[in-house]
């Protein structure tokens, strides 16, 4: 739990995402940094007391410490002032005031379990939610429910704030909107180590229209600045001014290998990850098959420094085999990625519980993969 806690102090946030075709994606980054663990401990960091991360709308819907809910504030609170209509549930105003006592008098619940049984309207792909959902939502987002657990079909079960954050985060004093900014923009500099001010806006997700936090962005920068916290550089390659954490250190050698979900912070701004890889990537889950480049669910695999190749993978969980089906290098790629990438997918599978990796003959690095597959372990 201690690795856990450290790997998450330096990653900011573990970004959320339902797709489960290989592993869900918040369960990913840890993965990448601490090698195979035990997935149950990020189900007590964040399912039981005493918590140490809470579900928030902090980058997209994502896990982060939970002494950030005070930082949240301003954001909660700007969401509440937009409305229920927000959410789409402008017939029925008196709805998330009738949830919110039912959570309050019956326990924690999901949308399912206080829904009215309406059929859900069929409009939109994987978002087709009931009023009752869309109001829980918008109370989620107000900061007026939290988030207690994750149930076994993925559900969010929603609980008061009161019975989910520890009541020493609720007790602290609420920061000023310029403090709060100052925290977020903090976290991202020292996650990211090296960051363009966009990239630190995008940590977590300042820069959008009307964000409550965007007009505290230039006073915020500005103080890191003069308290010699942020230190601005150029970087050769980067169009934009950046900026560099005090406490960062460069190391002599990196000898890191690890496989990249797609919501993995190094790689989840595409533009900086071009940047400093020169690796253009683009999830292709939403496009149709026939005009996918690389496949479905294609993870980065990162080998010292650099980005040198990708694979499209799949858990086949019925026949226990980890599915490669497209392995693709890149330019200038080492001799000896198609080893290195096979340790990889063989501690990925078995970290996931399969018995077996089997390569499909699809892309370029294909064949030496699969003749690597053919020798000893």
């Amino acid at each position: 739990m201690r690795t856990l806690a450290r790997t998450v102090e330096r990653t900011g946030i573990l970004q959320i995402d339902s797709v489960n075709v290989l592993q869900r994606a918040h369960f990913m980054p840890l993965f990448s940094r601490m090698g195979p663990y035990d997935v149950g401990l990020l189900d007590r960091a964040a399912g039981r007391s005493p918590r140490r991360l809470v579900e928030y709308w902090a980058h997209c819907a994502a896990y982060m410490p939970v002494e950030l809910w005070p930082v949240m504030i301003h954001r909660m609170r700007d969401y509440g002032a937009r409305g229920h209509a927000w959410f789409g549930v402008p017939d029925d105003p008196e709805l998330p005031a009738a949830l919110l006592r039912e959570i309050e008098e019956g326990g924690p619940a999901t949308a399912r379990d206080l829904d009215d049984g309406l059929p859900r309207a069929k409009v939109n792909w994987g978002w087709n939610w009931s009023n009752t959902k869309k109001a829980l939502e918008f109370l989620f987002f107000s900061g007026e429910l939290s988030v207690a657990r994750r149930n076994s079909a993925f559900e969010r079960v929603y609980d008061l704030p009161a019975r989910v954050i520890p009541p020493h985060v609720l007790a602290q004093p609420e920061p000023t909107l310029l403090d709060a900014t100052r925290e977020l923009l903090r976290r991202a500099a020292r996650s990211y180590g090296v960051a363009t001010e966009f990239d630190l806006r995008d940590y977590f997700r300042l820069q959008s229209p009307g964000n409550v936090h965007l007009p505290q962005i230039g006073p915020a920068l500005h103080s890191l600045v003069e308290d010699g916290e942020l230190v601005p550089v150029t970087v050769e390659g980067w169009r934009r001014p950046a900026y560099l954490h005090r406490d960062v250190t460069v190391p002599r050698k990196i000898a890191g290998r690890a496989l990249l979900s797609p919501f993995d912070p190094l790689v989840w701004q595409r533009e900086r990850t071009e940047a400093l890889f020169d690796f253009f990537y683009r999830i292709e889950i939403y496009v149709p098959q026939a005009k996918r480049v690389h496949g479905y669910y294609v993870l980065p695999f990162l080998l010292g420094d650099r980005i040198v190749a990708r694979v499209d993978l799949k858990a086949d969980r019925q026949g226990s085999v980890l599915q490669v089906l497209g392995t693709y290098a890149e330019p200038g790629a080492p001799e000896h990625t198609a080893p290195e990438l096979l340790h990889a997918l063989r501690e990925l599978a078995g970290w996931l519980g399969l018995d077996d990796v089997v390569v499909a003959p699809r892309g370029d690095l294909a064949p030496a993969l699969a003749a690597q597959l053919q020798r000893p372990a």
